[in-house]
């Protein structure tokens, strides 16, 4: 399984041994059966949910001309495939053990591209409630259509650097042939250098800082809102309110995924004997719990939304009744 950043520990491990060296001891069969068969049952799971979101979203045209939806379902698309992603990392590792350096490089770079557009997107999200709540008069100009796809590429262009520049400095750096060899398919061993650790280490700590005093800026101004306009009872306030502490509590999990690699290496250091058990732990609680707050913030919790998605998914199980029926 990958990492989108590495101990300071694991890289000089990593730099005092070469990455043939590094291996995971072996699962049993039975427990590698189940682990794998459990994770893939999710992927499938939250597949379906992704895809049925995503097919309401793309047949009904009144979400076309919404930046929230637009923003959400960009959320949706960016989660199916790092969840994807990641899914087929964690397998891939039990069946082959070590693949081609330059497939798994290729895997990484967009694990890691999706992973870091989670918590811009977010803020994304929670600027627009900020906006359609604040300044209700001036959101049809200040939030087009136009502005949501250019943040959108501009998100995936920002994120997209971090994986590019770690790939040039690996071409850079490493030995001719390495993305030739067959490795163990980790963040940490395929770009193993100490510039690529600090690099990450730096723009991490520097756009999740944003992320958060982002969320911080925009709860606390639609907090004001809501205050003011108690004793008119606006829904909209509240439930604008909510959807941002939701966003807090997805990034929260989100950014796991940058704290978790040096907690896992420590307690792997301490419980070798358990070191897949605790790797698994964190590939559950960090790649596929919160996959599952998209749907519970737009597709549960959006009265629109969940109008168009439950008669979506009456109308597939009325069908696929209809086609059992006249088997």
């Amino acid at each position: 399984m990958w990492n989108s950043s590495s101990s300071v520990a694991e890289v000089w491990q990593n730099w005092s041994s070469p990455a043939s060296a590094w291996v995971l001891p072996k699962d049993s069969f039975s427990n590698a059966l189940a682990k794998n068969m459990a994770a893939v049952l999710v992927w499938l799971a939250l597949s379906v949910i992704n895809g049925s979101m995503v097919h309401t979203f793309f047949r009904h045209g009144v979400f076309y001309d919404n930046p929230r939806y637009i923003m959400f379902i960009a959320m949706v698309i960016n989660d199916a495939i790092q969840l994807s992603l990641v899914t087929a990392l964690y397998v891939l590792s039990y069946i082959f053990r070590k693949i081609h350096a330059s497939v798994c490089c290729l895997l990484i770079m967009w694990a890691v591209l999706t992973t870091r557009s989670t918590p811009l997107i977010l803020a994304g999200m929670s600027v627009e409630r900020y906006l359609s709540i604040c300044f209700p008069l001036h959101y049809g100009q200040m939030c087009t259509v136009r502005r949501t796809l250019l943040l959108i590429g501009a998100i995936l262009t920002l994120t997209a650097t971090p994986p590019v520049t770690d790939l040039l400095l690996s071409v850079q750096r490493e030995p001719a042939g390495f993305f030739q060899a067959a490795i163990f398919c980790d963040h940490a061993l395929l770009f193993r250098h100490r510039a690529i650790y600090v690099k990450n280490f730096v723009f991490d700590g520097v756009y999740l800082s944003f992320v958060v005093l982002t969320l911080l800026f925009t709860y606390c101004k639609i907090m004001m809102t809501a205050r003011a306009a108690a004793s008119a009872g606006l829904a909209s306030v509240t439930r604008a309110r909510n959807t941002v502490m939701l966003h807090g509590l997805q990034l929260l999990l989100c950014m796991l995924a940058f704290v978790v690699p040096s907690l896992q290496a420590a307690l792997i250091s301490l419980f070798p004997r358990l070191s897949l058990e605790i790797r698994y732990i964190f590939f559950l609680l960090v790649y596929i719990i919160p996959r599952f707050l998209s749907p519970v913030i737009y597709g549960f919790r959006d009265k629109l939304f969940r109008q168009y998605w439950t008669r979506y998914l009456a109308c597939r199980k009325r069908v696929g009744a209809r086609v059992a029926h006249v088997s």
